[in-house]
């Protein structure tokens, strides 16, 4: 029986923590390995190690420097920095062949000529007497002399020997003891026909080197465990101590993917969630803090990120809070700060400049705090803020039935736009004052002309303040509008959206 790291506590750690994060570039960063980033980084920062990083690029065919690119950017706006240059496992194949040799020269892996052909036909034939289908290792017997004629003839990868009896135990950090029996268990690939390494052996090789110290990964990972604690026994080497997080899950509970969504943290960084959001919420996912608080700064999290706390069991990801925690961050930050961040999608827009004008720059200081408080993600700002920049081209059916079709809605906008272009005080103040007289002058209740207004400035039945988004729009804007509004009234030439 093969046992290791029977128990955990934190008595027993020797140096320093060093802990890694190894993505490969062959797609977008998923939500899932940034979550493992981060609770690799808060274990790194609460107890004064280091947060190392890996590039795993030896799949040749789907590695690109776009999606290398794509993750490094992830990771800094995440906040998550890196405490060495990062290693890249493309770089390193001498090592991984070097460490092989050696393996070989102890017995512990050989020469397998086994053709992807016939190790298919034979796994279907397993699966057909309802076996696992897994190697059958009929390459182990050869003999001697055997092997190395064909070595000399043929292509060839290198597998490991498993041991054949016996299991495999190891204390999960988040899980407890975790065993599994060696018959369940085949003789793997170290070392791929062109020289490559296949994952359990790269990763053994490079968190040995690495000096990494806890193994903090995805609970997909545990059957990889015991075959990698078995390369590390057969090398001598100290295996790291492996927590495995529980999965992230979709609202039906089955595993997180594209079907519930966007599963990349580019998706949502386009969308516009606040990356303090987005990092406040991943921690969130199997993790809970002991004082109960779910609004946590990077530094809290720190203070308080134990591995002891994350739960086994799946964390959903809700989209719903998300969006909340998200709106709850854009409603702490200063005006200028959100000013800058929402910058990007006005320029998309065209309505401002990329470098604005001080004349540009001061509008959106005034808009920003009007649309703030209804803001979820800094992408909602376009659609929030349109108005301030575009004049209405329709209306929204509701309020267009309601307000708009008012017999007495055309005469009281024209008043209305009168008494604003003569208006010397044209503020907050000065505007409510003039709309609450006219309404009152005329035995309205002010609600009816507000709400009558709003609509033909903005073709809507919500938003800010009437009186400061007035303020805002300024005079010669409110006035244009009003009687535009006005004219497409008389004309009937009013748009209708619906």
């Amino acid at each position: 029986m093969s046992h290791w790291d029977k128990s955990y506590s934190k008595e027993e750690e020797k140096g320093p923590v060093r802990v890694r994060i190894a993505p490969s570039p062959t797609g977008p960063l998923h939500v899932g390995h940034a979550r493992t980033a981060l609770f690799n980084w808060l274990y790194a920062r609460k107890n004064k190690g280091q947060f190392l990083l890996r590039i795993e690029d030896t799949d040749r065919e789907r590695s690109r420097p776009e999606f290398e690119r794509e993750i490094l950017d992830g990771l800094r706006w995440l906040g998550l920095d890196w405490d060495e240059e990062p290693v890249r496992q493309s770089t390193r194949l001498s090592l991984y062949r070097s460490v092989a040799e050696r393996l070989v020269q102890m017995g512990r892996a050989y020469a397998c000529f086994c053709s992807p052909e016939e190790l298919e036909e034979r796994r279907k034939a397993m699966m057909a007497r309802g076996l696992p289908p897994k190697y059958d290792r009929r390459c182990r017997s050869l003999s001697d002399e055997e092997r190395q004629r064909r070595m000399r003839e043929q292509s060839f990868v290198l597998r490991f020997a498993m041991p054949l009896d016996g299991e495999t135990v190891f204390q999960d950090v988040i899980r407890g003891p975790i065993s599994f029996a060696h018959s369940e268990l085949d003789d793997f690939v170290l070392l791929k026909s062109d020289g490559f390494p296949a994952y359990n052996f790269a990763c053994v090789v490079d968190d040995h080197e690495m000096g990494i110290t806890h193994v903090i990964r995805g609970e997909d990972h545990i059957s990889n465990t015991p075959r990698q604690i078995q390369i590390y026994q057969a090398l001598g080497w100290q295996p790291p101590r492996f927590a495995h997080l529980p999965l992230i899950l979709g609202k039906d509970r089955s595993k997180l993917s594209s079907r519930h969504g966007a599963t990349s943290l580019k998706a949502y960084q386009e969308m516009g969630i606040l990356p303090e959001a987005m990092v406040n919420f991943l921690a969130l996912l199997g993790w809970y803090p002991r004082d109960g608080r779910e609004i946590l700064s990077l530094d809290e999290m720190v203070e308080q990120f134990e591995l002891s706390d994350v739960k086994p069991s799946g964390a959903i990801f809700d989209l719903e809070k998300l969006l909340w925690m998200s709106g709850h961050y854009v409603r702490t930050l200063a005006a200028e700060d959100l000013a800058i961040r929402i910058l990007p999608y006005l320029v998309e827009r065209g309505w401002v400049e990329p470098n604005p004008s001080s004349e540009q720059w001061n509008y959106l200081l005034q808009v920003t705090p009007l649309i703030q408080e209804r803001m979820r993600t800094l992408s909602e700002a376009t659609s929030l803020a349109d108005f301030f920049y575009e004049d209405p081209e329709d209306y929204d059916e509701p309020v267009v039935s309601k307000w708009l079709t008012r017999s007495d809605a055309p005469q009281m906008l024209e008043e209305l736009s009168n008494r604003l272009e003569s208006l010397e005080d044209f503020t907050v103040e000065g505007i409510e004052e003039t709309v609450r007289r006219m309404a009152a002058e005329r035995g309205q209740r002010a609600a009816v002309l507000i709400h009558t207004t709003r609509a033909a400035l903005t073709g809507r039945g919500e938003g800010p303040s009437l009186f400061h988004l007035m303020a805002v729009l300024g005079r010669e804007r409110c006035v244009r509008r009003l009687r535009t509004a006005v004219r497409r009234l008389t004309e009937g030439s009013l748009k209708v959206a619906r």
